[in-house]
């Protein structure tokens, strides 16, 4: 109850003093399911536990068609509507995981292959920057309060189901539903492509985080199942801001380019201040 807010509220700061992609990374960090499985293996034991977190790895399946469904519809209804969309998409995905029965290898090629697949179509979105707005003050208080009522709602529908459905339940995009939502909401397309470009490489590590406790949890105790996942799942997110930081353009960079993309016949170009 108090991890996944304080994550959100954490990566929405992030975001706003290093930028969309930083903060879409840090939110994919396993704050919210990793508490979910750990609870699942204290209370049902190591293999139910490793049986749920091969369903999570699979479910990252239904995260790439969550984000998916926002780049094709934030632009063609509002963002609630957007969030609806993406959240059927999860739901559906989810569902249809349930009633396959595949090693965790497989749970994790397909999650691989079908996260970089959305980031190809990123890779072609346009590159636009973000227009800084200012938010009112309820912004963070708002994104908490969400994100524990949303917190709330998956960890009940979690105690009426299976493993199967425990697991793929446990990936449900919390956390990123809610900086997704408040992104598409205040600065449209621009800001919640920006963030997925953070949010989908990401994934990846939590991936293969659901991975290392599927082959783990049944073989070895449990914390140090979770230890090795989540130094796994931190070192690729550290290498993820490292490639990013160092791809960034420099701001002298970001200066000339604004000069370079100046009208050539600007009449306000040698105005006084």
């Amino acid at each position: 109850m108090l991890l996944a807010p304080a994550l959100v509220v954490l990566t929405s700061l992030a975001a706003r003093r290093w930028g969309p992609r930083f903060g879409g990374i840090l939110v994919t960090l396993p704050i919210v399911a990793g508490p979910i499985l750990l609870i699942i293996a204290l209370e049902h034991g190591g293999t139910f536990a490793a049986q749920a977190a091969t369903f999570a790895t699979a479910g990252n399946v239904a995260l790439a068609v969550f984000a998916l469904a926002l780049i094709v519809a934030v632009d063609r209804v509002p963002w609630w509507a957007a969030m609806l969309i993406a959240w059927a998409g999860v739901l559906l995905t989810d569902l249809g995981l349930t009633q396959m029965q595949v090693p965790a290898w497989v749970a994790l090629v397909a999650a691989i292959l079908a996260l970089h697949g959305v980031q190809h179509l990123l890779r072609r979105q346009r590159n636009d920057p973000v227009v800084a707005t200012r938010l009112p003050r309820w912004d963070l208080p708002a994104r908490a309060v969400a994100t524990a009522v949303l917190v709330l709602t998956v960890t009940k529908a979690a105690e009426w189901v299976g493993p199967e459905l425990s697991g793929v339940l446990a990936p449900f995009p919390i956390a990123l539903s809610v900086v997704c939502a408040f992104a598409a909401a205040q600065t449209g397309r621009v800001g919640l492509v920006g963030l997925l470009r953070g949010i989908v490489p990401g994934l990846d590590g939590f991936a293969l985080f659901c991975f290392v406790l599927a082959v783990t949890l049944d073989r070895l105790p449990i914390w140090v199942s979770f230890t090795a996942a989540t130094a796994l799942s931190l070192v690729l997110a550290i290498a993820l801001i490292t490639i990013g930081h160092r791809d960034a353009p420099t701001d002298s960079a970001r200066r000339d380019q604004r000069i370079e993309t100046r009208p050539p016949h600007d009449p306000d170009r040698h105005a006084a201040p």
